[in-house]
């Protein structure tokens, strides 16, 4: 699959496997970024409304609900019916992050890690300027890809790359994650997924997917965000950066408390 020119649904993760997002990569395990990411929005002025485009499960959204009104929109229809269950209140749009046009504008803008399968440059471009389109005036929008050119190494699994968790039905999941780069020259890297699930009844299913993801260079990055007629800022780890490691740079956000840096954010305030 070549980025976004395919729809990311067509992953088995966010279509017949979405309802095992939650075990598989738990709410909870947001919690300290979206923290941070409340604090970024609360040094813009006035931020009261949010789109949050490729919101996948909703499992940021839970954490900034309280704090924000939040529009959430995904291709998925599997993955948004996920982040109903969890963020009820919240309105939910089916549609494509390099397209939707909603018809106004918002005070922040959020493209999480949905970004990351955005693996050519005219669909980084488009998603910039979706996010240009529905920013105020005065308003912010932050990007947060997993990966960039300059930081990314591959994972064997032995360092990052795993996790999972367990609901009250009886259901367990489990996954591992290898990542490794097919080509420097391109601007995108491959991560191999295992995803082992048990069902209530006992019954388990190990499933394995490659899915393709992008890792822009910073300078792509900047370049994208000046021309769609923001004002660009890069927030990125200078070396990569071993996530088991404790961080010595937590940041008091603004507005919620502590929160923990995300290895890569790009922000770009509209004048």
């Amino acid at each position: 699959m070549a980025g976004m020119t395919e729809a990311p649904q067509e992953y088995r993760l966010y279509r017949d496997l979405a309802g095992w997002w939650p075990l598989i990569s738990p709410p909870q395990e947001y919690a300290a970024e979206a923290g941070y990411l409340a604090g970024v929005f609360g040094s813009a002025t006035a931020v009261r409304e949010m789109l949050d485009l490729g919101s996948g499960g909703g499992h940021v959204a839970v954490h900034l609900k309280g704090r924000l009104a939040l529009t959430l929109v995904d291709r998925s229809q599997e993955m948004l019916s996920v982040s109903r269950g969890l963020n009820p209140e919240c309105a939910h749009v089916q549609g494509d992050m390099r397209t939707i046009r909603l018809g106004r504008v918002f005070d922040a803008v959020l493209v999480h890690d949905a970004v990351d399968y955005l693996t050519s440059e005219a669909d980084l471009r488009q998603v910039i300027e979706t996010a240009f389109a529905h920013c105020r005036p005065g308003g912010i929008a932050v990007f947060v890809p997993d990966h960039t050119a300059e930081t990314f190494r591959a994972d064997d699994g032995s360092r990052e790359g795993g996790g999972g968790g367990s609901d009250a039905a009886g259901r367990q999941a489990s996954f591992r994650e290898w990542t490794w780069d097919p080509d420097p020259a391109d601007d995108w890297v491959q991560a191999e997924y295992e995803f082992v699930l048990r069902a209530a009844d006992g019954a388990v299913q190990v499933v394995h997917e490659a899915h393709r993801l992008g890792a822009f260079s910073r300078d792509t990055w900047r370049r994208l965000l000046a021309a769609a007629g923001f004002d660009p800022e890069a927030r990125c780890d200078p070396e990569p950066r071993d996530d088991r490691e404790p961080r010595a740079d937590l940041e008091a956000s603004a507005g919620p408390g502590p929160g923990r840096k995300p290895r890569n954010l790009f922000i770009g305030r509209r004048a």
